[in-house]
C-alpha cells in the first residue's frame, strides 16, 4: 500500500565504501559515516544536514495529519488531571507530596510538618519546583532527590539535554542557597551520611558507565575522596540505602553477575565489607534486618531463593534458606521491615506480594482481579504497620493501596481519575496462550471495546519488548483509549527475553537463543490473524529500544505480515555496536547479546538477526522511526543508518519517516504534555494506515 501524503522526497544518504573483516567475514557498512567521530559531540556539518533533512521530511509527511494529531493530544490531555497530586507519605516527622499544577509540564515537590492532631490541615511548603528548573531548556529530567536525615538540606540532580549525565546540586532548604559546588556527570542515587554532613554519589566515565563512588563533605567540598572504583569495563556501579537506613550497599555487576559490599551509614570512611565476591553467573541483592542480612540469590535456583545470614559471619556456608524459588515461583525482590519481610514474586506470569512475619509465617495479598500488575509503592520507613502498593490492570486505572500488615485490610487511597470520563465496563480484556513454532506456550494480553467485533476487520496494534529480563505487564494506559475508541485492538506479547514466566523465560531469549524472542513475536502476530482478531493489512507493530530491535527483526522475518511498524529509538545496528568496545555500554552489554569480537558463534548469531544487517531487497510496510541525538543508550546513528539502508533496499513506495529529537535522548520529549504530542504522532501514523485500508476495501 502507499500512504505517501508528503511533497518532499525522502532524504537519500550517501553511500561511502566502508568495511571490516571479522572472523573471516567482510562486513560492508556504507552508512558508517553517519557516526560522528567526535561523539558524544555531534558537529559534522554533513551529518547534521542529513539529520535535519530527515526532520524536514518527517514534518512534511506529518503536516496533513496535524488536525488528527491535535485532536489526539486534546483527548489524551483530557484524560489527565490538570491538578494532580500524589498520596502523601510520612518520613522523619514530615509529610511529602508531589503535585502537578494546572498547565504545568513538571512536578512541584512539597512537604509539611506532621502535627499532633491528625485532623489539622497540613501546612505545605515548596521544596523544589521542576518547572522553574526546566525554564529555558527544551528538555528537562529530574534525577535523584534526597533529603538529609536532619531535614535541612536537599540534594537533587538534573539532566537538561537527554544525555543522562546529571548535574548534582546541594542546597539549604531554609534559604534555597547552594551550600556546595555542583557536581557534573553524576548518575543514580545519592546517599546522605547519618549526620547529614556528607553524601555519596556516583560518576559516569566517558563511556557513560557509572564506575566511581565519591564522598562529598559539606565542610570540605573540594577534592572529594574516592570511595570505590570499578575497573572491570563490563561492570557498572550503583548505590542503595538499606530500608533500616543503617547500611549503604555498593552494588556492582553486569547483566548476569553481581557483587555487593556495604558501608555503615555513619562512617563513610570505613573499609567496605564484601558480602560475597563476584562469581560468574551469580546474581544476588541484599537487605538488612536487625542482626542479619537477607540475600536474594540465584546460586541454587534460577528463580532465586531468599537466604538469611548473620551480620557477623557472611560466608555462604552460613546462608540459611527462608524461601525457595521454584519453577512456579520466581522471586524478584525483597524489602525488609522491622517485623516483616515483603517479597515480590511472579507466579504463572502474574505478580504477587508475599508477606513473611517475624515467626516465618507466609501469606499473600489478595487482589481484586484475575489479571493485573502490582508492585511496591513509596515505603520509606523501616518500622511501619502498613505497606503501600501500586496496582492496575488493562481496564483498571492506576490505584494506590495501603495494606495493613496486621489485619490484612486493603485500603484504597487513590484511583487515577479520567476527567473526560471512563467506564471500565465498556472494555474487555483477554489473556491468550499462543503456541510458538517450537511448541512453547507464549502469553498474549489484549484489550478492546466490547463493541469491537472479533471478525478480522479491526486494526490491531501489537506491542513487545523481550529483553533484559524486563516483563511488560498488562497495565492501564489512558492514551491507548484513543486507539480503542477508533476500533483498534491493543495487544501485548509476553515473549521470551523478558522474565514474565520466570528467569528461564529471560535466558531462553538471549545470547544464542535470542531468535526465540523474534519468533515468539511473529508467531503471536500470525495467531492474531489466524484467530480472526485482525488481518495482515491491519496488523501494526511497535516497540522501543530493544523492542525496536524486536520489530526490526520481525519485519525482516515476515515483511508481508505487517501493515505498519513503529520503532522508537530502535537498537537495530546490533552487530556493529557489539563489535565496538569504545561505544557507551558495549562491554557491559556482551552478557546480554554475546561478544562477537572474541566468539565466532556469537558473531554469526548476532549477524543472522541484527535488523540493520538483515535488511533485504523486498517490500516493507510503512514505518515511523524515532531517535535522540543525545541518546547514550541507543546512539542516534543506529536508526539513521537503518532508515537509510531500508530506503535503498526496499522495492515498494511505502513511506519510512525518521524523527530525530535534536535536544533529547532515549526517552524522547520531556514534560507531561510535550510527550503526548509524540504519542499522538505515532497514533496518527497508524490511524492513517488503517484509514487507507478501509478506503481500499470500500
Amino acid at each position: 500500500m502507499s500512504t505517501r501524503l508528503n511533497h518532499l522526497a525522502p532524504p537519500i544518504a550517501a553511500r561511502k565504501p566502508t568495511s571490516q573483516t571479522v572472523h573471516g567475514v567482510t562486513l560492508d557498512d556504507p552508512y558508517a559515516w553517519l557516526q560522528d567521530p567526535n561523539y558524544p559531540a555531534v558537529s559534522s556539518p554533513e551529518i547534521l544536514q542529513h539529520l535535519e533533512a530527515e526532520n524536514r521530511y518527517f514534518a512534511d509527511y506529518m503536516a496533513p495529519l496535524q488536525a488528527t494529531i491535535d485532536t489526539l493530544v486534546s483527548e489524551m490531555k483530557g484524560r489527565q488531571v490538570e491538578e494532580d497530586a500524589s498520596v502523601p507519605y510520612t518520613k522523619n516527622g514530615f509529610l511529602y507530596q508531589w503535585r502537578f499544577h494546572a498547565g504545568q509540564q513538571y512536578r512541584s515537590w512539597y512537604r509539611a510538618a506532621v502535627t499532633q492532631n491528625p485532623t489539622d490541615e497540613p501546612d505545605w511548603h515548596l521544596l523544589l519546583d521542576e518547572n522553574d528548573l526546566a525554564s529555558g531548556h527544551d528538555y528537562f529530567r529530574l534525577g535523584n532527590m534526597a533529603i538529609s536525615p536532619c531535614g535541612k538540606q536537599l540534594a537533587y540532580s538534573t539532566d537538561t539535554n537527554g544525555s543522562e549525565r546529571y548535574t548534582l546540586y546541594i542546597v539549604e532548604l531554609a534559604s534555597g542557597a547552594e551550600i556546595s559546588p555542583p557536581v557534573e556527570n553524576t548518575v543514580g542515587t545519592v546517599v546522605w551520611h547519618a549526620n547529614s554532613d556528607a553524601l555519596l554519589y556516583l560518576v559516569a566515565n566517558e563511556s557513560w558507565r557509572p564506575d566511581k563512588v565519591f564522598c562529598r563533605s559539606l565542610a570540605e567540598p573540594t577534592d572529594d575522596p574516592l570511595v570505590y572504583h570499578e575497573t572491570d569495563e563490563a561492570f557498572f556501579v550503583s548505590l542503595d540505602l538499606s530500608q533500616s537506613e543503617r547500611y549503604v550497599f555498593i552494588q556492582r555487576g553486569d547483566h548476569v553477575t553481581s557483587e555487593v559490599a556495604m558501608l555503615p551509614r555513619n562512617d563513610f570512611s570505613a573499609r567496605e565489607v564484601l558480602i560475597s565476591a563476584r562469581s560468574a553467573g551469580h546474581e544476588y541483592s541484599v537487605e538488612h534486618q536487625g542482626d542479619r542480612l537477607l540475600i536474594l540469590s540465584n546460586r541454587r535456583h534460577a528463580n532465586f531463593d531468599l537466604f538469611a545470614c548473620p551480620l557477623n559471619d557472611l560466608e555462604q556456608a552460613n546462608w540459611q534458606p527462608l524461601i525457595h524459588g521454584d519453577e512456579q515461583h520466581y522471586l524478584t525482590g525483597c524489602m525488609a521491615l522491622a517485623d516483616h519481610v515483603i517479597i515480590t514474586e511472579r507466579s504463572s506470569g502474574l505478580e504477587q506480594i508475599r508477606i513473611l512475619d517475624s515467626h516465618n509465617n507466609t501469606s499473600y495479598i489478595t487482589l481484586p482481579e484475575a489479571a493485573y500488575t502490582v508492585g511496591l509503592g513509596v515505603n520509606p520507613n523501616y518500622e511501619t504497620k502498613s505497606i503501600r502498593l501500586h496496582y492496575a490492570s488493562m481496564t483498571t486505572p492506576d490505584t494506590v493501596y495501603d495494606y495493613d500488615l496486621k489485619t490484612s485490610a486493603l485500603t484504597t487511597l487513590k484511583m487515577r481519575q479520567i476527567p473526560s470520563g471512563y467506564d471500565a465496563k465498556r472494555f474487555i480484556t483477554e489473556r491468550l496462550s499462543i503456541t510458538a513454532r517450537d511448541g512453547v506456550q507464549v502469553p498474549l494480553s489484549l484489550v478492546r471495546l466490547k463493541d469491537t467485533a472479533v471478525d478480522a476487520q479491526a486494526p490491531l496494534f501489537l506491542y513487545g519488548y523481550g529483553a533484559y529480563g524486563h516483563a511488560i505487564e498488562p497495565a492501564f494506559s489512558s492514551n491507548i483509549i484513543s486507539l480503542l475508541e477508533r476500533g483498534f485492538i491493543f495487544a501485548i506479547a509476553h515473549i521470551r527475553g523478558g522474565d514474565d514466566l520466570g528467569y528461564h523465560w529471560y535466558t531462553s531469549g538471549k545470547l544464542e537463543q535470542r531468535e526465540n524472542t523474534f519468533n515468539d513475536f511473529v508467531d503471536c502476530a500470525r495467531h492474531l490473524v489466524n484467530a480472526g482478531y485482525t488481518q495482515a493489512d491491519r496488523l501494526m507493530i511497535g516497540g522501543g529500544s530493544a523492542g525496536g530491535e524486536l520489530v526490526g527483526a520481525a519485519v525482516n522475518q515476515a515483511p508481508n505480515l505487517f501493515a505498519a511498524v513503529v520503532a522508537h529509538v530502535p537498537f537495530v545496528d546490533v552487530l556493529n555496536t557489539m563489535l565496538n568496545p569504545a561505544l557507551p555500554l558495549t562491554p557491559m552489554e556482551w552478557p546480554e547479546w554475546g561478544n562477537p569480537i572474541e566468539n565466532a558463534d556469537a558473531f554469526a548469531t548476532i549477524r543472522n538477526y541484527s535488523p540493520y544487517d538483515q535488511v533485504a531487497q523486498t517490500a516493507y510496510p510503512p514505518m515511523l522511526v524515532t531517535a535522540g541525538l543525545n541518546d547514550p543508550r541507543v546512539t542516534y546513528w543506529e536508526p539513521a543508518k537503518w532508515v537509510a539502508k531500508l530506503r535503498y533496499c526496499k522495492t515498494d513506495t511505502n513511506p519510512i519517516v525518521l524523527k530525530i529529537n535534536m535536544g533529547a535522548g532515549h526517552g524522547g520529549q520531556s514534560g507531561r504534555f510535550s510527550a503526548l504530542r509524540e504519542i499522538a504522532e505515532e497514533y496518527a501514523f497508524m490511524l492513517r494506515i488503517a484509514e487507507s485500508v478501509t478506503n481500499k476495501a470500500d
